[in-house]
C-alpha cells in the first residue's frame, strides 16, 4: 500500500491531482527527464503569475523524498534552498511555527515516527490556529515563511509541496 500523497500547490492552489507514493522513495522535480517520479512541470495551470514561472524553474531536480526505518527524509537535489516545516521538526506546544531552511546538497528528516507517537499523546491541539494535520509536511521551493520572513504563512510561497503521510 501506499506511505504518502503528494499535493503541489501555487499559492493557495492545488495545482493537479493528489500523487500517491508506494516505492520506498520518490523524486519530485520540475521537468524530464530527472528520472522517474512526479514531474511538477508537467502540471498546467492558466495564469500563473511571474513569480510563480521564476520560481518553478528554481526547482530544477527538486527533492528526493525517502521512507526509511527512523521516518522520512528528504534530500534537495535542487540548486536553491528548500524550507521545511513538519510537526515532529517543532518544540511541543510552542506558539511560533519552526521553519527550517535546507540547503543544496542537505538532507532533514522532515518526519520521525517515534516522535510523532510521542507528540499524539502529549500534544494539547487548542494551540493550534486553524486546521492541524499531525501527519502532513509541507515544503517549500526556494523562498521561506514563518516569523522570519516577509511570507507569514505557507500559502504565500509560489510553490510548495504537501507531503500527507499514511498512518
Amino acid at each position: 500500500s501506499h506511505w504518502c500523497n503528494v499535493a503541489y500547490w501555487e499559492h493557495r492552489t492545488r495545482v493537479g491531482r493528489l500523487y500517491t507514493v508506494y516505492e520506498q522513495s520518490v523524486s519530485i522535480f520540475y521537468d524530464l527527464p530527472q528520472g522517474n517520479g512526479f514531474c511538477l512541470g508537467q502540471l498546467n495551470l492558466e495564469n500563473r503569475s511571474e513569480t510563480v514561472r521564476r520560481t518553478r524553474s528554481k526547482i530544477g531536480y527538486g527533492i528526493l523524498l525517502s521512507k526509511e526505518p527512523d521516518g522520512v527524509w528528504a534530500y534537495n537535489r535542487s540548486e536553491h534552498p528548500i524550507f521545511v516545516n513538519s510537526p515532529t521538526l517543532d518544540i511541543p506546544n510552542c506558539r511560533t511555527l519552526i521553519v527550517r531552511k535546507v540547503m543544496p546538497g542537505y538532507s532533514i528528516k522532515v518526519f520521525d515516527y517515534e516522535k510523532s507517537c510521542l507528540l499524539q499523546h502529549a500534544t494539547d491541539l487548542d494551540y493550534a490556529d486553524g486546521p492541524y494535520d499531525p501527519n502532513s509536511v509541507r515544503i517549500s521551493f526556494a523562498k521561506g515563511w514563518g516569523p522570519c520572513y516577509s511570507r507569514q504563512f505557507i500559502t504565500s510561497c509560489p510553490c510548495w509541496l504537501e507531503i500527507l503521510l499514511s498512518n
